[in-house]
This record gives C-alpha cells, structure tokens and sequence, in this order.
C-alpha cells in the first residue's frame, strides 16, 4: 500500500456573516446535524448515527454521499463539540475532516461561521485530477456555508424556543 497516497492535504475553506448569535447556529450545525445536514448538503442520500443518544464527542455516523455523479460512503465521528463554538467530525473510513467554527461578531446579534474541509489524501488514481478536485474542495466549502446561512436566517429566525 505505500506510495498509494499522496501526503499534500486538499483544503477548502469559507466562511459567512450569519445574522444570528453563534448559539443558535451551533444548534443547528452541532445540536440538530442528523437532521439538518441532509438540508444544507442534499448530496447526502442516507445518513445513520451509529451510536445512540444526541450528538457529542465520540458520536459515530454512516454516510452515503453522490457529489457530481459520483456514489460514495463512508463513516466519521465527532471529534469535536463545544457548544456555541465549533464541531468537529473526521472521517473514519476515509481520511478526511470537517470542522464547523463559530465566533461571535460584530453586532452581537450575528456571527462568524467558518467551514474547513481536509482531504489529507488523494489516491494515486486521483493525483492527475488534483487541481480539479482541489476547485471543486473550495466550491463545496463556499456551497457549505451560503446553505447554511440561508436556512439558517430563514428558518430559525422564524422560531422562538428552541431546544
């Protein structure tokens, strides 16, 4: 298996001004991600937790993705989650990660979001395509966070508690 890979991580990252305090978005990426994801990311066909109870660190889920075509699964877990702050998933089956941050802003009454996506390695059939994959890494971050920025300010404006 050695020589497979090539160790040059792909990166996307993007962030939004989101007119809600960094709590609310946090409960809807962090909190609420088994059902909202799907939302955000409609490339997501099937989505399992496969541990119980709500999401936290250590909570393990299956995905099946079709991005541009193409079917793939895989399965990740929580690495990080610190409420109003940041979440945090890295593939388990694949090696990749996907880190949600979220800072307070200027007014109080919006926040920061930043989406990192990692691919920390491209098989060697996929090295020729590189510079592809590496647009369509930074595509998706920025498609990331415009959704969740949409339903976010459309739709948790528009409920008074939740939980």
């Amino acid at each position: 298996m050695l020589g497979m890979f090539k160790d040059t991580p792909v990166i996307g990252k993007a962030n939004a001004l989101i007119q809600r305090p960094p709590q609310d978005i946090f409960d809807f990426v962090g909190a609420n991600f088994l059902t909202n994801y799907p939302r955000w990311s409609p490339e997501v066909v099937e989505l399992k937790p496969l541990t119980d109870g709500p999401v936290k660190v250590g909570t393990m889920c299956h995905q099946v993705r079709v991005d541009q075509g193409r079917r793939s699964e895989s399965t990740f877990k929580v690495m990080a989650f610190q409420p109003g702050q940041r979440i945090c998933f890295e593939g388990v089956s694949n090696p990749y990660r996907c880190d949600y941050v979220f800072e307070p802003s200027n007014p109080p009454s919006a926040s920061r979001i930043t989406f990192t996506f990692e691919l920390h390695s491209l098989e060697m059939f996929m090295r020729p395509f590189e510079k592809l994959i590496r647009i369509a890494v930074q595509e998706g971050a920025e498609k990331t966070v415009r959704s969740i920025k949409k339903l976010v300010e459309a739709e948790i404006a528009d409920v008074p508690n939740r939980t």
